[in-house]
């Protein structure tokens, strides 16, 4: 539920991946934007924390997820970034929700699922002032294939349903990922993704287990004339 992926001008782009746990429809295992077709087991529960930086704006998100019955998670997430690009800088606060059920899973080959994610994101802009809500719901499908040497492909494939700043839009999501193991504890993450009329975004991560359940994450990438980079902190239990 990658909540913030926020971008300093605003446009429905914006709006997308910035409020809507998109794109990437989700919050995949950090460091990755693309989700995998995978639940947490029956009353497994885990806690994300994630710093962002997206050229000038800077954020942090806290989610909570958690699985009451066989294959379904479902996941809250606040989150909150400042644009020091702007003078005074501008403020988002970001509330989001989504629901993954994916019905076939396998240790090895495909799995299949979907989700569902509604965010919301209220923009401070101190500057006018002025103040409005960003919008947006997404609708995903989702595909893992899982080889014996712990290699995996992520493909995401969607629609997302947009309200910004007085418009509104529907716009193709989409996303590729495929994670590496470099080591018994370490993987490499690499990721292309994006919505409908705008250029495909990259990222490259690294994603490493400090005990069992407690991982940390990394990730650096370019995309649509911007950078953006995150460090995250997951626990599962």
């Amino acid at each position: 539920m990658q909540l913030l992926r926020l971008f300093p001008k605003s446009t429905l782009a914006f709006a997308v991946t910035a409020s809507l746990l998109v794109s990437a429809p989700a919050k995949a295992e950090g460091p990755m934007n693309t989700d995998d077709a995978g639940t947490l087991d029956k009353g497994g529960m885990k806690v994300e924390g994630v710093w962002s930086k997206d050229d000038k704006v800077k954020g942090t998100e806290l989610l909570f997820g958690f699985s009451p019955i066989e294959n379904l998670e479902v996941e809250v997430a606040v989150a909150r970034a400042r644009d020091d690009g702007a003078s005074p800088a501008t403020r988002f606060d970001g509330v989001g929700f989504g629901a993954k059920w994916v019905p076939y899973q396998n240790e090895l080959g495909w799995s299949l699922g979907s989700r569902f994610d509604f965010g919301r994101i209220r923009v401070t802009d101190h500057e006018t002032p002025a103040r409005h809500t960003e919008r947006a719901y997404a609708l995903a499908g989702l595909a893992s294939y899982r080889l014996g040497n712990g290699q995996v492909l992520h493909l995401n494939l969607g629609a997302a349903r947009v309200k910004a700043q007085g418009e509104r839009d529907t716009l193709g999501i989409w996303g590729v990922g495929y994670e590496f193991p470099l080591a018994a504890d370490l993987q490499l993450t690499l990721e292309t993704f994006g919505t409908q009329h705008a250029r495909p975004e990259k990222a490259v991560g690294l994603r490493y287990q400090i005990f069992d359940g407690i991982k940390v994450s990394a990730a650096a990438g370019r995309g649509n004339n911007h950078s953006f980079g995150q460090l995250g902190l997951a626990w599962e239990f």
